[in-house]
C-alpha cells in the first residue's frame, strides 16, 4: 500500500473485527436466534462493532435488532478470541449479559428467536456452546 501523498510504502497490519454477543437472561431462560445468513445455526444474539459505537451501545443495538427485545442491566462477562471462532474472518467478541422481558421475536438476520433452558440448548453456531458453558459454570 502506498501513501497518496509522498508514494512512500505504508505497512499494513490486518486486525481481529470487533464484535458482540449478548446472553439475554429472561426469568429462568436465555434467548438464542437461529441466523438468517451463513453460517447457519443457533447463536447467541450479536454482531460487528460499527466505527464510533461503543461496545456496550453495539451489544444493546444487536439484542434489539435480531430480539426485538429492550435489554437491560448490562453487564460484560468475557472476551473470547480464538482466530477461528469465526470461519468468515479473525474476530474478538467481547461478551456481555443482560436481562429483558417479554417473548423474543426474531429480527433483523435472525430466522427465529426462542427462549431455551440450560438443559435444551441446540447446537450452537461460533463458540457459543464454550460462551455458554462458561456462563453456566459462573451462574452456579
Amino acid at each position: 500500500m502506498k501513501c497518496p501523498h509522498c508514494n512512500a510504502e505504508i505497512e499494513s497490519h490486518r486486525n481481529p473485527t470487533p464484535t458482540v454477543d449478548i446472553i439475554i437472561e429472561i426469568s429462568d431462560k436465555i434467548v438464542l436466534i437461529e441466523r438468517k445468513n451463513p453460517p447457519y445455526g443457533w447463536a447467541l444474539p450479536g454482531g460487528f462493532v460499527d466505527y464510533g459505537e461503543s461496545y456496550e451501545t453495539a451489544a444493546l443495538r444487536e439484542a434489539e435488532e435480531e430480539t426485538n427485545l429492550k435489554v437491560t442491566g448490562l453487564r460484560q462477562f468475557r472476551t473470547y478470541s480464538n482466530p477461528g471462532r469465526d470461519p468468515r474472518q479473525h474476530t474478538a467478541s467481547t461478551v456481555f449479559i443482560g436481562t429483558a422481558n417479554g417473548s423474543p421475536s426474531a429480527g433483523d438476520d435472525a430466522a427465529q428467536a426462542e427462549l431455551f433452558s440450560k438443559d435444551k440448548l441446540p447446537p450452537l453456531a461460533f463458540d457459543h456452546a464454550e460462551i455458554l458453558a462458561d456462563y453456566f459454570k459462573m451462574e452456579r
